[in-house]
């Protein structure tokens, strides 16, 4: 195989989108890093831990339901399974939120102003990534457009519990 060809192939699955990416993650961890607040305000500290301990929970969710089904790409690999459990049966691209949700609380533990910034970058970005990865989605799995109108995208559905009727 070429490099030509096997840059084609990294483009056809969506490379452009897995580079962005690759970008945008170090960016918050290093401008974090690099331009942080001067830790006084613990809460800060506090509400980061956790809403970065939340991404994380959602991110091995997620990893642990997809298995060999995951890759970096927006399109799906030729053999994949169509996986509706798990947390997918309640957000369809827990990945995605993984990632934001650990961004943003490393920016508010590092209380850092321009990794806060790349970090709210990314809700554009994953929504316009997810848009791409649905088309491809539909295109292989006919059941996905059901799938859609019954799975929100990104914040699950609240639903009351009867006890609180």
């Amino acid at each position: 195989m070429t490099d030509a060809t096997q840059r084609s192939g990294f483009l056809e699955r969506g490379g452009a989108w897995v580079m962005a990416q690759f970008v945008l993650l170090p960016g918050v961890i290093v401008l974090g890093v690099m331009f942080h607040g001067d830790w006084t305000h613990v809460w800060l500290i506090a509400a980061g831990s956790g809403v970065f301990a939340l991404g994380g929970g959602i991110g091995i969710a997620g990893v642990a339901v997809l298995g060999r089904n995951r890759t970096p790409f927006p399109k799906p690999r030729e053999h994949s399974e169509f996986v509706q459990r798990g947390i997918y049966a309640h957000v369809r691209h827990p990945l995605y939120n993984s990632v934001m949700l650990a961004s943003l609380g490393w920016a508010l533990i590092w209380q850092s102003w321009p990794a806060l910034v790349v970090a709210l970058a990314l809700l554009p970005f994953f929504v316009a990534k997810a848009r791409r990865e649905e088309r491809w989605l539909r295109e292989k799995f006919p059941d996905y457009a059901e799938y859609e109108k019954r799975v929100p995208a990104f914040l699950p559905r609240i639903r009351p519990s009867v006890a609180t009727l």
